[in-house]
């Protein structure tokens, strides 16, 4: 007797979650769609749960990593390697946006979804791995406390850019586009601003003690 081939559901996920993208401006992220999703590929419903046994919530973990490897594809070395950090960082928010740009009825449906208090774990998961990944892209070496701050910050500026673009009806998203670079200078004030209070934090630490030997000095004038 012939061992089922129990790789077939992992080989379905893909075309699944393809088939499954014109159905969800329709019926939403239900799990109705799976049902729709495995009639468009002749196959049957029950092997489409087998490949995403977590439900539609697998579903859009697996459409937001395929979109954050088209944001990685679309922005290989040899371009990035010629901008300065901001201009990195505006390219992969706009990259990994114009990534939805031919799904978007699908891409707002999975942020209502997300929302939903049930799903809120999942939504900073993934909003967290696409910001950890834009990082990784232009090879940031930070670590410790930077490491995080520079993720929440990015997490910030990619998710409200994401809402502005959600219902942008510009030309081109030109608003939106407007919109991520006075975000990205505003982040750029706030970094320069902490680097100013760091070394004005460390210039008066250094001058402290000799601060203190001269008040000592002015209160007690015999002492040495």
């Amino acid at each position: 007797m012939t061992a089922p081939n129990t790789d077939i559901p992992d080989e379905l996920r893909a075309p699944l979650l393809k088939a499954a993208l014109p159905h969800v401006p329709f019926d939403g992220w239900s799990e109705n769609i799976f049902t729709l999703a495995a009639e468009d590929l002749g196959i049957d419903p029950g092997l489409a749960k087998l490949a995403f046994p977590d439900g539609v919530a697998e579903m859009i973990d697996l459409l937001a990593a395929e979109q954050d490897q088209n944001m990685v594809d679309a922005c290989p070395d040899d371009v990035l390697q010629a901008l300065k950090i901001r201009e990195k960082i505006t390219l992969l928010v706009r990259r990994r946006i114009e990534a939805e740009q031919n799904i978007r009825e699908a891409a707002r449906s999975a942020v209502t979804y997300l929302a939903l208090p049930i799903n809120s774990a999942l939504g900073l998961k993934l909003l967290y791995r696409t910001a950890d990944l834009m990082w990784k892209t232009i090879h940031d070496p930070s670590t410790d406390f930077n490491f995080y701050t520079k993720r929440l910050t990015l997490s910030a500026v990619y998710s409200t850019t994401m809402l502005y673009w959600l219902n942008d009806e510009s030309e081109g998203y030109q608003d939106t586009w407007n919109f991520l670079d006075r975000r990205i200078a505003n982040v750029m004030q706030f970094e320069k601003a902490k680097a100013t209070a760091r070394d004005m934090a460390t210039k008066l630490s250094d001058s402290l003690p000799n601060f203190c030997s001269e008040l000592g000095k002015a209160r007690y004038p015999n002492s040495k």
